[in-house]
């Protein structure tokens, strides 16, 4: 078997175990967030106000957070009030459905409304692995550059919603929103977007409020890429051309 086969096996496998799980949850009532990043993206901060807020309203939220070494973020979390499980991945560089099963198990609250899913930081492999989500979130810094979505058109092609962060540096780093968001209608037109500052508190409301949406309804976006259940894919946006 070559390599490109067991890959698809291997996925093949993950979208079974993950297809399994989101019914599990559904039925639970528990609606799954995957959030993808690179790494100082601000996805922890930013999902630590998102979880305060959730706490402050009272509504049942709880985290999985993962990282290949040390419990920092889910210290980190656990300052919002929410109940939080630090998943290591002992080197691995993305999460899979699998891992996910197997730390909500016996730890779960039984009336968890919404899981955030912070998944490892990349933006390589965790896009083409589905974790049981019904919302898949992508976030980017200012930072990282206007042309992240054109280099990474499978994360960002897989997004249901995507997430500007760190958006009071915007002037200090040079950033040109209209370039970004012009690229990554290329990868995933019709996306929607939410700009956010984990320092001021701004977007943390409207990301809530997506979030919590999603338990209702399917997101009101099919992306190109679409994680499952509405297909799963695993090839790159041909979006390239300018």
């Amino acid at each position: 078997m070559c390599r490109s086969d067991v890959k698809q096996a291997v996925l093949a496998k993950n979208d079974d175990l993950a297809a399994s799980l989101r019914e599990d949850l559904t039925r639970q009532g528990v609606t799954v967030v995957n959030l993808l990043s690179s790494p100082g993206s601000g996805k922890t901060e930013l999902l630590g106000r998102v979880l305060a807020r959730a706490v402050e309203r009272d509504v049942p939220v709880a985290a999985l957070t993962a990282d290949l070494a040390t419990e920092n973020d889910a210290v980190r979390l656990a300052r919002s009030g929410a109940p939080v499980q630090q998943v290591l991945t002992d080197g691995l560089c993305h999460l899979e459905a699998r891992q996910v099963r197997g730390h909500l198990e016996g730890w779960l609250p039984a009336d968890t409304a919404v899981l955030f899913v912070e998944n490892v930081g990349n933006l390589v492999c965790p896009a083409s692995y589905d974790l049981g989500e019904t919302l898949r979130i992508v976030l980017m810094a200012v930072t990282e550059g206007e042309d992240k979505p054109l280099k990474y058109p499978t994360a960002f092609g897989s997004a249901h919603l995507v997430v500007i962060t760190k958006t009071d540096l915007a002037e200090a780093a040079g950033f040109d929103e209209a370039a970004f968001l012009a690229n990554l209608q290329r990868v995933n037109p019709g996306v929607e977007t939410v700009r956010s500052c984990a320092r001021t508190g701004d977007g943390v409301d409207t990301l809530l409020a997506h979030t919590l949406a999603a338990r209702h309804a399917a997101p009101p976006h099919r992306p190109p890429l679409a994680p499952h259940p509405h297909g799963h894919h695993h090839t790159a946006a041909a979006t390239t051309a300018p």
